[in-house]
Order: C-alpha cells, then sequence, then structure tokens
C-alpha cells in the first residue's frame, strides 16, 4: 500500500514540475511586442525635379523595403551630391522618349522615374547598366514589396535615363539626392502608421 502511495505522490509531483515548467518555456517563445512605427508624412504624390544633369553614366538601379517605404537607388558613382538632375511623376501610361512606344508597367499607378545620366558611355555608346527597354530591371526582384509592383527600363535617350517603377496605388513619394546616387522613396500608405 506504501507503495502505491508513493508511485501516486510520485506522478502528481511531476505532472507539477513539468506543469510549471511548461509557462515559462510557452512564455520564452512568445514574440516580443513590436514597438509601433511612426511613418514620415507630407510627401505629397505631385511631381518632384531637378534641372541639373551629370555625363557620369549610371551603373545600377537596386531596391529595398523598409517599414514604412520601399525605395528604389540608381547609382550613379563619382556623381556629387546635388548633379543629379531628376524628374519623378504619376504619369497614367509609360512612353518612351524617342520613339513614344508605349511600355506596359504592372500596378495601380506608374512613376515615371527620370534622371539625368546616361546608362551608357558617351564617350564609346557602350551600356553600363545591362537593361533592355521594356524589360524588367536586372537584378530586381519585387516579391513581398508593400508597395512596388513592378519596375521596367525604358531606355537612355539623349543623356536621360527612363524607368517606369509601378506601384500598388498612387501614393506619397520623396526623392533624395545623395553622393553618387538618386533614391526615390514610395510610402506604404498615406497616414503616418507603419
Amino acid at each position: 500500500m506504501l507503495q502505491a502511495r508513493t508511485i501516486c505522490a510520485t506522478v502528481v509531483l511531476a505532472g507539477v514540475v513539468l506543469a510549471a515548467g511548461a509557462v515559462p518555456a510557452a512564455a520564452a517563445t512568445a514574440a516580443p511586442a513590436r514597438a509601433a512605427v511612426t511613418c514620415p508624412t507630407g510627401w505629397g504624390s505631385g511631381a518632384k525635379s531637378d534641372s541639373d544633369s551629370t555625363a557620369t553614366p549610371l551603373s545600377d538601379i537596386r531596391t529595398g523595403r523598409h517599414d514604412c517605404f520601399d525605395r528604389m537607388v540608381v547609382d550613379v558613382p563619382g556623381a556629387a551630391s546635388g548633379d543629379l538632375g531628376y524628374s519623378v511623376r504619376y504619369v497614367d501610361r509609360l512612353y518612351q522618349d524617342g520613339s513614344g512606344r508605349h511600355i506596359p508597367v504592372a500596378g495601380g499607378a506608374v512613376l515615371e522615374v527620370r534622371v539625368a545620366a546616361p546608362s551608357y558611355a558617351p564617350e564609346t555608346g557602350e551600356p553600363t547598366y545591362p537593361a533592355r527597354a521594356g524589360h524588367p530591371l536586372p537584378g530586381v526582384n519585387l516579391t513581398g514589396y508593400r508597395t512596388f509592383r513592378d519596375a521596367r527600363f525604358a531606355g537612355s535617350f539623349e543623356g536621360e535615363t527612363q524607368i517606369g517603377l509601378g506601384v500598388r496605388a498612387r501614393l506619397p513619394f520623396r526623392v533624395l539626392e545623395l553622393p553618387g546616387r538618386l533614391v526615390v522613396d514610395v510610402a506604404h500608405t498615406w497616414t503616418a502608421g507603419g
């Protein structure tokens, strides 16, 4: 009889220990609460431009995801801050400079991004960026982006490079000129919350 009681007490005690150990383990695997993100507002969706230009050719176009916006970066190594001219605006359809050919761009809205820098070496005409007109930007994969839907190379004509950026909707954007690059950020929403 004593043996039966000892076995029962051992089973009950083991159950209490297991139950007590399970609570901290469950609590340890819970994800920490994420701090609220406050996003910049006030960018607007109107056209933005700068009339500067450079003969320095661009070398790459890349994208990135952030808490509040999706980002496209046009790399123009050697261009000083403030030397890059640009025009960024929403358009109904993207038309290639020179030919006037329509280039389809997927998304709820299309941002036409013009950078006053060629995508070829001015002295030789050799391409410095391996893109083809009407095709997606090489090396850019927009899977998982909240705002960006498509990115098409329209071409480089008379020293200016043209890109079509398809976005989810007509959302606010900003343009930043930094040494050696032009940055276009498109917000995820119109509100300050991420």
